[in-house]
């Protein structure tokens, strides 16, 4: 077994962190409050061909998997960009994994150079207000038109939306109590967003947030949004199985996030910890405070071996959704306790926005929830993995 990470993620590794070291906290703390996106970090990593790093060569991408990927993720977020996860998993995530893995020919040719090159966006329009992780219940529909679908329906909880060049519709061309299995029915389509916005058969309203506020979370609305047939990505009725392909690489970059979200809080807490001094000494030499620390990155070591296993596994074309599924919950979890963490660290200084704290503590905590429950994931686990009943 080799557990050194391949040379070509080492240098990835080394070329987003030099990156990151360039935007202090201080600067991510003013793109949350201001709710901006962080125009200047995207366009030093595309100059650097960090966000095009799945695509093939030929299209001008790194040549490289999700494994590359993953540790891109969280070497941004470990600089302190922890809501910075979104912009893999929204654009590199579910874009270009998503076409390079099911698109055809054409529509590889129409984003990936843009992909690539990072100029053109992506968001995912799966999750719907009644149907919540329940995907089977969706209802948002696809319908026939000559040549075309039409698509109507309504999702929520969509990410990057408002900045999106294309999007990721995730549609019922079998209504769920027709589906036999239930899993038939599925169709996924490539949806030119700004084309459908201008025709006004696409809109969004953005959702206030708690965190993460450097990209907006939007209810979308379809009002018979209008889609070429050669659009569909992979087959009619037949897209549950390009979706399971979409989720797995999510779970593995959210993983992967939560890693480096942990790195950057435990950065923050112990570089306090050496410099407080309380009773003549400094804080971190207090074992109430040293050991919670260490066992922050105990967790966070674990949780990262398991995320680069994910990501391996899922590269070498073999299943990974039992590992995805542990990834996920690892990362989630350990991002949420070393903010905690910090929080406690800094005492009431945590509380003021003089620290990145208060921030790190808010955009981990939504890490538990998304892209699934903590409660799912443990579900999934006892069934898939520990032969247990099934409960849902």
């Amino acid at each position: 077994m080799d557990f050194e990470l391949p040379e070509t993620a080492q240098a990835v590794r080394d070329g987003v962190a030099a990156i990151g070291a360039r935007y202090d906290h201080a600067y991510w703390t003013r793109c949350d409050a201001e709710g901006r996106f962080p125009q200047e970090v995207w366009d030093d990593l595309a100059e650097g061909g960090w966000l095009g790093l799945n695509i093939p060569e030929e299209y001008g991408g790194g040549g490289q998997g999700l494994l590359e990927l993953a540790v891109a993720n969280e070497a941004l977020c470990a600089s302190g960009g922890t809501a910075g996860t979104f912009f893999y998993v929204t654009t590199p995530g579910f874009g270009a994994t998503t076409i390079v893995r099911h698109g055809t020919p054409a529509q590889k040719e129409l984003v990936l150079p843009g992909l690539a090159a990072g100029r053109t966006q992506f968001c995912l329009a799966l999750t719907e207000p009644d149907a919540g992780s329940n995907t089977l219940e969706i209802t948002t529909s696809a319908r026939r038109d000559g040549d075309d679908f039409l698509i109507r329906g309504q999702k929520v909880w969509i990410s990057n939306v408002e900045r999106a060049d294309w999007m990721i519709a995730v549609t019922r061309t079998i209504p769920a109590e027709e589906a036999r299995p239930r899993t038939a029915g599925f169709t996924l389509f490539l949806v030119d967003v700004k084309e459908a916005l201008a025709a006004g058969t696409l809109s969004y309203t953005p959702i206030p947030k708690m965190g993460s506020n450097i990209l907006h979370s939007s209810q979308v609305f379809f009002d018979d949004v209008r889609v070429p047939a050669d659009r569909v990505i992979g087959q009619v009725d037949g897209g549950f199985a390009v979706l399971w392909d979409v989720l797995n690489p999510e779970r593995i970059l959210a993983a992967a996030g939560g890693t480096g979200s942990a790195d950057a809080a435990l950065d923050v807490a112990v570089g306090y910890a050496r410099e407080r001094e309380v009773f003549g000494r400094p804080i971190g030499a207090n074992q109430a405070i040293q050991f919670p620390l260490a066992q922050i990155k105990a967790k966070t070591e674990l949780a990262r071996l398991m995320t680069y296993k994910a990501a391996w596994l899922f590269d070498q074309g073999r299943d990974c959704g039992n590992e995805a599924s542990i990834a996920k919950l690892t990362g989630s979890q350990v991002a949420w306790e070393a903010a905690d963490q910090a929080f406690q660290t800094l005492g009431g200084m945590a509380y003021s926005k003089e620290y990145p704290v208060e921030r790190l503590f808010r955009d981990a905590r939504i890490a538990k929830n998304i892209p699934v429950s903590e409660q799912l994931v443990l579900a999934h686990i006892g069934t898939a993995q520990l032969g247990l009943p099934k409960s849902y």
